[in-house]
């Protein structure tokens, strides 16, 4: 009985089953993360569904602002495009700018163009930095916001007197230019109401003017209900008979000369924080690096017996049916313990021209079975398992022949 049928048979790749089993753990995390991302999107969605849209009865829409205007006589239109928003401009029309940011520099410029002496009123809502020094010129925004949500007039602005206490608390202005300064937060101001001294209204004898608002809030339909945000809301945007809601949209094309690259529709933030992120992996990886010197050898924690290293060798070539494999190495093996002792160097064991003859010489005879050197040492693979075992055989004659003293 051979030893070969108690031992167990080694595996050498892992089964689907393997590989379901290590793998599921991360399969189910990715599921959650995926489903969780779906409904954060959802929720969102949903939230913002038609955000500042006069059209939309949303909680973040505006259609109550706008249907409260209609009761009072003031119509209201949605145009989506710049050159619609210039073409509206004028001394009957209030034009509420609903996102100046999304516009680019070019048109921030050319809608400031339209608006400054056309004796309409001018509302832009919550505008940053950039579009506000380019829409309202003489107005800086400041990087704190303001700290509460709703603040009191202080000033002498008619509409902000009758509306009380608002929820315009959002970006601060400064300005150095002569105009109504409301809803202070440390001393600067969320609302600003800027007259434009060029130009005289027909009929009430009001100037033109701009309005510089640092929140959304008063405008939404879940908040309009809430202290003096509809009083606000209605007397900033009914001044006029006409008011023109501009909504930005993707079909409102920039110039060709405005496009920006992926990285310029980056906020900033987002660009220091991935700087960071790789800051912080390279010193990971820095401090994780265990080998930055040469290799040093180890002792293997366990000793492994050559005789079972070169049993599971012997079945991976079984299981791969690898003979050649097999051969090949039986022979290289054979080649190199020869060599040195027939006055061969071992680099030139492996050639014909320089092992053959020396083997011969050393010699008593040819190997068994009248197979000759050079079938034996370098021949083609066996066709079996059986003449693989011969192979072998053989070999071990002619090293013990060659070791014969």
């Amino acid at each position: 009985m051979t030893t070969e049928a108690t031992l167990p048979t080694t595996a050498a790749s892992p089964t689907a089953r393997q590989v379901w089993t290590r793998a599921r753990g991360i399969a189910l995390a990715l599921v959650l993360l995926l489903v969780g991302a779906v409904a954060i999107a959802v929720v969102r969605s949903d939230a913002r569904h038609g955000e500042l849209d006069p059209r939309s009865a949303d909680p973040y829409g505006s259609r109550a602002v706008a249907e409260l205007l209609a009761d009072r006589g003031v119509s209201t239109r949605v145009v989506t495009t710049l050159d619609e928003a210039r073409a509206a401009a004028g001394p009957d029309t209030t034009l509420l700018v609903a996102v100046p940011d999304l516009l680019t520099e070019r048109q921030q410029t050319g809608l400031h163009s339209a608006t400054s002496g056309s004796g309409g009123r001018t509302v832009l809502v919550a505008p940053g930095g950039a579009a506000v020094e380019r829409l309202a010129p003489g107005v800086t925004a400041d990087p704190a916001l303001s700290l509460d949500s709703t603040l009191a007039p202080a000033c002498d602005l008619p509409a902000a007197r009758r509306a009380g206490n608002a929820d315009t608390g959002g970006i601060r202005y400064s300005t150095h230019l002569e105009a109504d300064a409301c809803y202070p937060s440390r001393r600067l101001a969320t609302l600003l109401r800027i007259p434009d001294p060029s130009t005289t209204g027909p009929a009430q004898n009001a100037p033109g003017d701009t309005v510089v608002l640092g929140a959304r809030d008063i405008l939404f339909n879940n908040h309009l209900d809430e202290h003096g945000n509809a009083s606000l809301a209605l007397q900033l945007l009914g001044s006029r008979d006409h008011l023109v809601w501009y909504l930005p949209s993707l079909s409102d094309l920039p110039d060709p000369d405005d496009e920006r690259s992926f990285f310029d529709l980056l906020p900033s933030g987002w660009l220091w924080g991935t700087l960071q992120l790789f800051i912080a992996a390279a010193l990971a990886a820095l401090w994780r690096a265990r080998r930055l010197g040469p290799l040093v050898p180890e002792k293997l924690p366990v000793a492994i017996r050559a005789s079972e290293t070169v049993e599971g060798r012997a079945r991976l070539y079984r299981k791969a049916n690898a003979r050649d494999r097999a051969a090949t190495a039986l022979r290289s093996a054979t080649r190199t313990r020869l060599a040195p002792l027939v006055g061969v160097p071992v680099t030139q064991a492996h050639t014909p021209e320089s092992l053959l003859p020396a083997l011969s010489a050393h010699l008593h005879g040819e190997p068994g079975d009248g197979q000759t050197l050079h079938t034996l040492l370098f021949g083609p693979p066996p066709g079996d398992d059986a003449a693989l075992i011969a192979l072998a055989d053989q070999l071990d004659a002619l090293e013990r022949e060659v070791r014969r003293p």
